[in-house]
C-alpha cells in the first residue's frame, strides 16, 4: 500500500519518560526541556504525555492539583515488591502528567540525594521508576508509539522495551553524559533481567551496572542537544567513558540543539521582573539592575558592570577556573551576583569571598523562579566558564536579557554564541577557548573594555537580544526522528 501525505502527517503518540520535569521547580535544563518540548509538540497536534516520579515536592505544592488514576501495579525490584500508583495532572501548559507513586522511594527531599551526597538506593529507585514507566505504556490507550526517555535515569526503559520484545519504538535523549547512573555490580540482581544482559553488549561497564550505556545500546535512536556536543562525547576527554560505546553506536546519534522557553523567560511579559524591557524601550532593564543590587544590598555606584551566573556551583561549571581569579575581578568596578547550590567546598569559597567584598559580591544558594528572573535582568555580563556545557540553555537565556555572555567555547555554546570581532563588527559575546583562569580573564577583560563604550555595548546588546532560539525548530526535528523510529518499527513488526 502507497504511503499518502495523510499517512506521513498522521499524529504521534509520544510519551516521555523522565526523572525530572514539570512542576518540578528546581534550577536545570532538563526542567525546561520536559516542559517546552512536550507543549511544542502538542501544538503541532501529537498526542505528548510525561510520566515522572510523584516526589514529596511535587505533593506539597499547592498550587498543583493531581488525581488518583485508580491503577496500582506490583513492580518486582530484585526480591521485593513495591506498589506504583499511577496519579495523572496537566503542566501549567496543558500536557498530560503520569506521577508515578511509591513514597518509600520518593517521599523524599531531594530527587536524587541531599545535602551533595547522593541516596545510597538510588539505583533501587530508578529501576523501579523505569519498570513502572513501562507497565505505565503497557496500560495506556491508545497505545503510544515512541517511549522519548531523557538522561540515564530513564535509560534502562529502552532495555526493557527490547528485553521483553514490547511494541514501542524508543528514543534517548542524552543532556549529560557525565551522569550515567553508574552502580554496583551487584545492583544489577535489581533489574531481574537475564544474566546475559550483564555483559559486554549489555548494561555492564567495567563490572558494573551502568543505566545510561544500556540505553545507548538498545534504544533504537540517541539524541543529544547540540551539534558540537555529539562530536564532543565521542571523544576520550568528553565522552566520561562511554565514548567507544558512543562511537559504535554513532550510526543512530544525531543531535537536535534545544530551544528556549521563550514563554516562560522573555524580559517582554515576564511578570516575575519589577518591571518589563524590549531591545526598543530598555529602561526596564535599568530598573532591574537597580532592583537586583538594592535587594542583594550592594552598591549602586560608581556604575560598573554587574556579572551574574544562575548556575550549580560545581567544578564542571567552571568554578575551579573562576574561584581563583574573584579577588582580581573584584578589586575593579564591578559587581558579581551568583544564583545555585552544589559543591560544599566552592559555596564556601563564594561565601568567603562574599564576606571579603560585601558591597561587591553577593552570593544566594536557594534558588527560586522569582530571584533567578531579577538575577537574570538585572545582569550585564552573563559568566559562563564552564568545562562542559552541552546545550548552552543559559546561554539562550542570557541574550534573551540582554546580558552579554563571557563563556568558554565548549558544547552548545558554539552553536549560540558568536564572538566579538571588531574588525569585521560581528559577534555580541566574548569567547575563550583554553580552559584556564588565565585564558577566561583575558575573555573578562575584553568585556570589561568594551562595556566602558556604552554606545558600541548598546549596539551589542541589541544583537544579543535578536536572535531566536525557538522551540518550534527543534520539535520539528524531534518529530521526524519519532516517525523515522516508528516507521521501520513497523516494518519490522511487518
Amino acid at each position: 500500500m502507497e504511503e499518502t501525505v495523510t499517512d506521513v502527517e498522521k499524529p504521534m503518540r509520544i510519551l516521555m519518560i523522565s526523572a525530572e520535569g514539570p512542576p518540578l521547580l528546581h534550577a536545570g535544563a532538563l526542567i525546561d526541556v520536559m516542559d517546552a518540548l512536550p507543549r511544542e509538540l502538542r501544538a503541532r497536534g501529537h498526542e505528548v504525555a510525561v510520566a515522572l516520579p510523584y516526589y514529596r515536592e511535587i505533593r506539597e505544592n499547592p498550587a498543583f492539583k493531581e488525581e488518583d488514576t485508580g491503577v496500582t501495579v506490583d513492580i518486582r525490584v530484585g526480591d521485593k515488591t513495591y506498589i506504583a500508583e499511577y496519579l495523572q495532572a496537566h503542566s501549567g501548559s496543558g500536557v498530560q502528567l503520569f506521577l508515578i507513586r511509591c513514597d518509600e522511594l520518593f517521599d523524599r527531599d531531594g530527587i536524587y540525594g541531599e545535602h551533595g551526597g547522593r541516596y545510597e538506593d538510588n539505583a533501587e529507585r530508578f529501576i523501579f521508576f523505569n519498570k513502572a514507566a513501562v507497565e505505565l505504556a503497557r496500560r495506556l490507550t491508545p497505545t503510544p508509539q515512541v517511549l522519548h526517555v531523557h538522561d540515564w535515569a530513564a535509560a534502562l526503559v529502552p532495555v526493557y522495551v527490547k528485553a521483553h520484545r514490547l511494541p514501542f519504538s524508543t528514543v534517548l535523549s542524552i543532556h549529560h553524559v557525565a551522569e550515567q547512573g553508574s552502580f554496583w555490580g551487584l545492583d544489577f540482581r535489581l533489574t531481574n533481567l537475564h544474566e546475559r544482559f550483564f555483559t559486554l553488549r549489555g548494561v555492564e561497564f567495567f563490572g558494573k551496572l551502568n543505566f545510561l550505556k544500556g540505553g545507548i545500546l538498545f534504544a533504537d535512536r540517541i539524541t543529544t542537544v547540540s551539534e558540537h556536543y555529539r562530536r564532543e562525547i565521542q571523544t576520550p576527554e568528553f565522552g566520561c567513558g562511554l565514548d567507544v560505546v558512543l562511537r559504535e553506536n554513532s550510526h543512530k546519534l544525531s543531535a537536535i540543539l534545544h530551544g528556549a522557553d521563550y514563554n516562560r523567560w522573555n524580559p517582554e511579559t515576564d511578570k516575575l521582573l519589577p518591571a518589563n524591557y524590549s531591545p526598543d524601550e530598555l529602561w526596564g532593564k535599568e530598573l532591574c539592575r537597580g532592583a537586583l543590587l538594592n535587594g542583594l544590598r550592594l552598591d549602586q555606584q560608581p556604575r560598573g558592570p554587574v556579572f551574574g551566573m544562575i548556575t550549580r556551583v560545581i567544578g564542571e561549571k567552571g568554578f575551579d577556573i573562576l574561584v581563583p581569579l574573584l579577588d582580581r575581578l573584584l578589586t575593579d568596578d564591578v559587581r558579581l551576583v551568583i544564583l545555585g547550590e552544589g559543591d560544599p567546598a566552592y559555596e564556601t569559597a563564594l561565601a568567603v569571598a562574599t564576606r571579603k567584598y560585601p558591597t561587591k559580591f553577593a552570593y544566594r544558594r536557594s534558588y527560586d523562579e522569582k530571584s533567578a528572573r531579577v538575577f537574570e535582568a538585572g545582569m550585564d555580563i552573563s559568566l559562563i566558564p564552564s568545562r562542559v556545557e552541552p546545550s548552552g540553555l543559559s546561554a539562550m537565556y542570557n541574550l534573551k536579557y540582554g546580558a552579554l555572555p563571557v563563556a568558554r567555547a565548549t558544547g552548545g555554546i558554539q552553536e549560540i554564541i558568536e564572538d566579538y570581532d571588531p574588525w569585521n563588527d560581528s559577534g555580541y559575546g566574548f569567547l575563550c577557548y583554553q580552559y584556564s583562569s588565565e585564558a577566561f580573564w583575558d575573555a573578562i577583560k575584553r568585556a570589561r573594555d568594551i562595556f566602558r563604550d556604552q554606545d558600541l555595548w548598546a549596539k551589542l546588546r541589541l544583537r544579543a537580544m535578536a536572535r531566536n532560539f525557538s522551540w518550534a525548530k527543534a520539535a520539528e526535528r524531534y518529530e521526524q526522528v519519532y516517525r523515522d523510529v516508528a516507521g521501520s518499527g513497523e516494518a519490522e513488526a511487518a
